[in-house]
């Protein structure tokens, strides 16, 4: 059985013993079933594991035992934010998900004219909340100890509006005459620009064009949003990140 990696937001250091917090009870205990003794990995997200061990199961707490570092992290040497229109329904999970496993730094949500997305007051914070989990979630899975940034949702206009971050900075855009092969490898960071549902409308296209975004396109099909941010993360990640 695969050790379960557990995230927890406290300090962590070897020889310490903590009480897990609500989510990693329900998912030790009630999910997994697991008995004093057996083995965890923790994270607190700012960078490197512990290995731990289960010592003490309650009705409704449990504690464990840090007992050493655990060696290696696996973040990409190649910095990438998405900033991603959001989507309806779970298809703004998946991209999160999935952006996380693929190595991602930083998450921008982004309120375009065509997204059809309605989020605002306690609705809006909810979401965002349950996007953080989704973050949570994916780093659990996939190995990482860096919880990549949630950044607050924003308009894209008010966001390109913000003076520009340093690095390449990608539009893709179906219409665009080059693709991804045809650029420099980026001397620094990229930020990756992904329209809602609906794309992004000309005048969107134009002001990202003015903020120094270059468009680019990956192919003769059209993706959906939730399969564009991942398809392009996985092919910047297969040019200029870590995978072989």
């Amino acid at each position: 059985m695969r050790i379960p990696r557990l995230y927890l937001s406290v300090p962590l250091a070897t020889g310490t013993t903590l009480r897990l917090d609500d989510n990693a009870f329900n998912h030790v205990i009630r999910v997994l079933r697991l008995k004093p003794g057996a083995s965890l990995t923790l994270f607190n997200g700012e960078g490197g594991a512990f290995a731990a061990t289960l010592l003490e199961v309650g009705r409704r707490e449990a504690w464990a035992q840090v007992l050493e570092a655990l060696p290696g992290e696996v973040e990409s040497p190649l910095r990438i934010m998405l900033a991603q229109g959001v989507a309806r329904g779970d298809k703004m999970d998946f991209t999160i998900q999935k952006a996380v496993e693929l190595g991602v730094a930083v998450i921008q949500p982004l309120f375009a004219e065509r997204g059809g997305v309605d989020l605002t007051g306690a609705r809006l914070t909810r979401k965002v909340e349950h996007w953080r989990n989704v973050v949570i979630g994916a780093c659990e899975q996939c190995g990482r100890n860096r919880l990549p940034a949630l950044q607050e949702p924003r308009l894209l206009a008010d966001w390109l509006a913000q003076p520009a971050e340093t690095g390449l900075r990608l539009l893709l855009n179906p219409q665009a005459m080059q693709g991804l092969r045809g650029l420099e490898p980026p001397m620094g960071p990229v930020t990756l620009l992904i329209g809602p549902e609906g794309g992004l409308s000309l005048a969107e296209i134009n002001q990202a064009q003015a903020a120094g975004f270059t468009g680019v396109r990956l192919g003769p099909r059209i993706l959906r949003t939730e399969t564009a941010g991942v398809a392009t993360l996985a092919a910047l990640q297969a040019l200029w990140g870590d995978w072989d």
